[in-house]
């Protein structure tokens, strides 16, 4: 798949804006370098040059494996964000809802440690969480795991499942939580909640009104829309 990772650098490359660059590096706080290409067009980009490479779709673990190269080999935060627009696309979804491809999430999650690498990973760990039931035993060991990122998708994977959330598994993980003092937990538990309140703000009431050990963040959070 090195054809693939040569396309796609040329192409961000060829759409950056170092000016923006400097900006979206400065308000992300990020050590690697930028292109300074939009979310939006990193993914038309990405997508529409994984779509001509047929051979990327054949097999899994040849997705898989463009997929770690283009990651781990990136100079450019785009080229991270390139492959995760590459397992949003409609050809990725046989290979993106595996269970196997949780250990490729999971690796994403422990070398992106930051927030907009970690919550767009964290929509592709939901959709293995949305296929297979059995992944809850697997949220509910990234709930108590050392690294607070890793802790942090187990929280927000099933953002967007509406009627589909699995209750239980998000009592669970918010529960092996509730006592962290890091922003970025206590955030994430807000924003599962109040996600789900759009569906059902009743559930979400009494969720808060019975545990009153949840921080003020998660609270306003989750009852900002009730």
């Amino acid at each position: 798949m090195r054809a693939l990772v040569r396309d796609l650098r040329e192409a961000l490359a060829a759409a950056g804006d170092p000016a923006r660059a400097e900006q979206q590096r400065a308000y992300l706080k990020s050590e690697m370098e930028m292109h300074g290409v939009g979310v939006p067009d990193t993914r038309r980009i990405a997508q529409g040059i994984a779509a001509a490479h047929v051979d990327l779709w054949r097999d899994a673990a040849i997705w898989e494996a463009a997929l770690r190269r283009l990651w781990d080999g990136a100079t450019r935060r785009e080229e991270r964000y390139a492959a995760l627009a590459i397992i949003r696309s409609k050809h990725s979804a046989a290979h993106a809802a595996r269970m196997e491809s949780l250990v490729l999430y999971e690796h994403l999650l422990r070398t992106g440690r930051w927030w907009d690498l970690v919550d767009e990973t964290s929509h592709a760990v939901g959709l293995v969480v949305r296929a297979h039931p059995g992944a809850a035993t697997r949220m509910r060991a990234w709930a108590v795991d050392a690294d607070m990122w890793v802790r942090r998708s187990a929280i927000i994977c099933q953002l967007q499942h509406k009627a589909g959330t699995d209750l239980r598994l998000l009592t669970s993980v918010i529960e092996s939580n509730i006592d962290d003092g890091e922003f970025f937990i206590r955030k994430a538990i807000g924003w599962a909640l109040r996600d789900y309140a759009r569906t059902d703000g009743d559930w979400v009431r009494a969720f808060v009104d019975a545990h009153p050990g949840l921080s003020p963040l998660s609270r306003r959070e989750a009852l900002k829309r009730l």
